[in-house]
């Protein structure tokens, strides 16, 4: 079976009709790098194609090691990994970049186990691609992470130059500031990525609020993102881990059975 599918023909023509506009309206502007890493060339020339045609810039690598050399030197914008990698397997590039980098990080497998796709995010990925895929929801999903990545930089620049006073969210053991994007619980620092910040984000300017996994799902991830709602539950168990004394009987970030999730505000 093909890894992408047969209409992907259909779509890298439709592709260049309908994005031809919006290639030249971003020639003035910053093109975001996109490092490619597959190693098989007929797939990653169909994806740099497209992605080249949407305006971005891209680079490639064809395994573990080049990759994490070419991301470690290069700090491309957004990473699409492979999982199935000579020297390096994807999944161990994967936890590498993670802690260099603060990028997001697409795999793309021919896996479609569910443990395979939660071992995935739980080594720090942002999302996850079945193969066969269409490239059009591919891109898709390239833009939605990374207008959550865009969004991140242009709140730290605009909180810095309002220098606002409501920077700081309080709630019970945690403190979340805004203007550095950092998490403290009961005084200490917490490591988060991107995704886990903006769930925290979203959930804390509503306390006590139940909030469901599908607004999640909107809110955070954005919405254009075709995944699956269990990316959520992976994502809020990662947070859990972090920021909660006993993860069996969590007191910060609650569960309300069978409608989604909460802050406790006190």
């Amino acid at each position: 079976m093909d890894e992408v599918k047969e209409n992907n023909e259909k779509e890298q023509s439709l592709s260049a009709q309908t994005t031809e506009n919006e290639v030249q309206s971003q020639d003035n502007e910053y093109k975001k790098t996109i490092l490619v890493v597959d190693d098989e060339k007929r797939i990653v020339d169909i994806l740099v194609y497209n992605l080249q045609k949407e305006g971005y810039q891209t680079l490639e690598a064809n395994d573990g090691e080049e990759a994490i050399k070419i991301a470690n030197e290069k700090k491309p914008d957004l990473i699409l990994l492979d999982i199935m990698l000579p020297k390096i397997d994807g999944l161990t590039v994967c936890k590498k970049l993670r802690a260099t980098l603060n990028v997001p990080i697409l795999i793309l497998s021919a896996k479609d186990e569910e443990i395979d796709k939660i071992l995935g995010l739980e080594l720090g990925a942002d999302d996850y691609i079945t193969k066969p895929f269409s490239v059009r929801e591919l891109v898709a999903r390239v833009k939605a992470n990374l207008r959550k990545a865009e969004t991140k930089a242009q709140s730290t620049q605009e909180q810095d130059e309002s220098k606002k006073s409501n920077n700081v969210i309080k709630l019970g053991e945690i403190e979340i500031n805004l203007d550095k994007f950092e998490l403290k619980v009961r005084g200490q620092v917490i490591d988060l990525t991107l995704r886990e910040f903006e769930v925290l984000r979203y959930l804390a300017n509503q306390p006590g609020q139940v909030v469901t996994r599908e607004i999640l799902l909107e809110k955070v991830w954005g919405y254009e993102y075709y995944g699956d709602i269990r990316t959520v539950d992976v994502t809020v168990r990662r947070i859990r881990e972090k920021i909660e004394k006993d993860t069996s009987n969590p007191k910060i970030l609650i569960t309300k059975r069978g409608v989604g999730y909460y802050l406790a505000n006190n």
